[in-house]
């Protein structure tokens, strides 16, 4: 499903995607088909030599951009023989399970993940970590501003364990609802079409205040719906957390381990670890516990809102254009300096009056000199410089500028600009708080902040005239 949602992300950039997978259920194929995605069969045995070599000549043949792998049997080996064949190469990852890494790209989105855990991997390997990159799919888009509200007694339950539930944890769950003693209850409960148990779990709710609901494709709305939910410690988690759902985590594999113990320690979700050993009854009164505390679910959803915004799938596109960010040298000063006097850049800024050139290669040089002034120049693969982000730091804070050249705007470089420039600071730099100001006529620059996930904040007074101020914090990050 994450890989689901980074497909649909780069549809909506303009780019085509290909499954290539060795296994798959009829359900995903049909749900990958109707969304005009291409399904091709593997033959070789997953993360083997065979399947680096079966997948580098399908990624030749169908002129692929770059190779996405997602899978625990994927390694080191893998990884260098996706890479020595030419390919650009985002390794999607949970545990570190790869002795070392040598993709352009490694994608942890878990709470857990940080830097120090990958010491083995190669300097050009860069990191996206944490669940600012949890990826969530399109129907969860339109959700964005929704604000929960918080019952004094939660009664409506969802239930769900992911698309399989081999252990059928699922009916354990159910009978921990009927444990409980309030006749108000509703439950709706989800399975996924390749469940093995489905008849089973259809058949024990025929007489219950439950409703079943195989394959759903609508679960924002379920989410919306419920007043608190037991779920797999997987890609709904996160899901939970965007809606501010909150709940009970089981384990349901081995990778959900430590996602369920970060959300639990964090206050989240509440976690009772492995499924397989957790009974009904420690279900139900878990359960119990959380539908009569407002508390709890009002500072669950509160938390779990401010953890995923939902745009991560967006910010890993990013990455994956043809961008490119590099400190700003001495050279830049007069690409730096047109930009400036642009028409627009100057309607733009707070300061319209043309800068000369003396004044422009002063404070250019200036900036370069102060360690507070962190400068960075966006160009394409050809190196051709497409735009500038400056930061100027002040203790915890920093205050950002943006811009682009005139023939790159309009076409959604900014966004992909602020999103890796964005990244590349808040590893690089102790800072806690970036903000921007804008002015309020300057359209294209509110919408990117507000899209790029910034928090829009009362108006201030800026060299004598109204400017928004957006805020970004560096927990968001975390």
């Amino acid at each position: 499903m994450r890989c689901f949602a980074l497909a649909q992300a780069w549809q909506d950039s303009g780019g085509h995607c290909i499954f290539a997978m060795a296994e798959s259920t009829p359900a995903v194929e049909r749900r990958l088909q109707e969304e005009g995605m291409v399904v091709e069969r593997l033959t070789a045995r997953v993360g083997t030599a065979e399947d680096a070599k079966e997948t580098g000549h399908l990624a030749g043949k169908k002129d692929a951009a770059w190779i996405v792998v997602d899978g625990y049997p994927f390694g080191s080996a893998y990884q260098l023989a996706i890479k020595a064949a030419g390919f650009r190469l985002l390794f999607v990852d949970d545990n570190v399970h790869a002795e070392t890494y040598s993709a352009d790209l490694v994608l942890n989105q878990n709470i857990h993940a940080n830097a120090s855990r990958y010491a083995k991997r190669e300097p050009s390997t860069r990191l996206l970590l944490g669940p600012r990159y949890a990826m969530l799919r399109r129907e969860f888009r339109r959700w964005r501003n929704w604000q929960r509200e918080i019952p004094a007694s939660g009664r409506k339950i969802l239930v769900t364990m992911g698309g399989s539930d081999p252990n059928n944890l699922t009916a354990r769950v159910i009978e921990a609802i009927r444990q409980l003693s309030n006749p108000d209850l509703e439950t709706a409960v989800l399975v996924g079409g390749s469940n093995p148990h489905l008849r089973s779990v259809e058949a024990s709710i025929q007489k219950e205040s439950m409703r079943l609901i195989a394959d759903a494709t609508n679960v924002p709305e379920l989410m919306t719906w419920a007043d608190g939910a037991v779920a797999g410690a997987g890609t709904t988690f996160w899901e939970m957390c965007f809606l501010g759902l909150p709940g009970i985590l089981l384990v349901l594999a081995e990778n959900q381990e430590d996602v369920a113990a970060a959300a639990g320690s964090m206050g989240i979700a509440w976690s009772l670890g492995r499924g397989i050993d957790v009974s009904a009854s420690a279900i139900a009164g878990k359960l119990a516990e959380l539908l009569n505390s407002s508390d709890s679910r009002a500072s669950q959803s509160e938390k779990g809102q401010k953890l995923v915004d939902g745009r991560g799938a967006d910010r890993v596109v990013a990455f994956l254009s043809d961008l490119q960010l590099r400190r700003t040298v001495e050279s830049d000063c007069e690409i730096f300096w047109e930009w400036a006097n642009d028409p627009g850049a100057r309607a733009a800024s707070f300061r319209n009056k043309t800068i000369s050139w003396e004044h422009h290669t002063q404070w250019f040089r200036a900036k370069l000199a102060d360690p507070k002034a962190i400068l960075y120049t966006a160009t394409n693969e050809g190196g051709l410089p497409m735009g500038e982000v400056r930061y100027q730091m002040d203790g915890e804070r920093a205050v950002l500028s943006i811009g682009l050249g005139p023939r790159f705007r309009g076409c959604g470089w900014g966004q992909k600009v602020l999103a890796v420039a964005t990244e590349r600071f808040f590893q690089d730099f102790e800072v806690e708080f970036i903000d921007a100001y804008v002015k309020p006529t300057n359209e294209a620059s509110l919408k990117l902040f507000a899209g790029a996930g910034f928090q829009r904040l009362p108006s201030e007074v800026i060299e004598g005239q109204e400017g928004i101020h957006f805020v970004l914090e560096r927990s968001v990050f975390a």
